[in-house]
C-alpha cells in the first residue's frame, strides 16, 4: 500500500525546535511536490508549506514563515519540516501529503502530534 509516514513529533517547550520527517512507504516522493499540513481538533486542516519535486522552490504560510523550513532528500525518499521558535499555537497534528493543496488526493500520512507547552 502506497503511503507516507510522518515521524518526529512530540512535546517541546515554547521556543524550542523539532524536526519532522515524511518518508514514502511503497511510494516514491521524487517527482511530486510535497506539502505539510496541520490540524487542530475542531478546525480545518491548514496547509503550511510546500516544496517542489526537485526541492528548488518552497512556499510557506504566513503563520510559520521565518520559523519553519521544509527540505527534501530524494535519495532517502524523505521530506523534512524543521520547526524553530515553536509557539503554543503551533500545537496540532502535522501531516504530509503528495501535493500542496488541502484537497490533494495524496497519498497522505497518518499524522504526528506536536505539542508545544508554554
Amino acid at each position: 500500500q502506497s503511503q507516507l509516514v510522518e515521524s518526529g513529533g512530540g512535546l517541546v517547550h515554547a521556543g524550542g525546535s523539532m524536526r519532522l520527517s515524511c518518508v514514502g512507504s511503497g511510494f516514491t516522493l521524487d517527482g511530486y511536490a510535497i506539502g505539510w499540513f496541520r490540524q487542530v481538533a475542531g478546525k480545518e486542516r491548514e496547509g503550511i508549506s510546500c516544496i517542489s519535486s526537485g526541492g528548488g522552490t518552497t512556499d510557506y504560510a504566513d503563520s510559520i514563515k521565518g520559523r519553519f523550513t521544509t527540505s527534501r532528500d530524494n535519495r532517502k525518499n524523505t521530506v523534512y519540516l524543521q520547526m524553530n521558535n515553536l509557539k503554543p499555537e503551533d500545537t496540532a497534528v502535522y501531516y504530509c501529503a503528495a501535493g500542496c493543496r488541502t484537497t490533494t488526493m495524496g497519498p497522505w500520512g497518518q499524522g504526528t502530534q506536536v505539542t508545544v507547552s508554554s
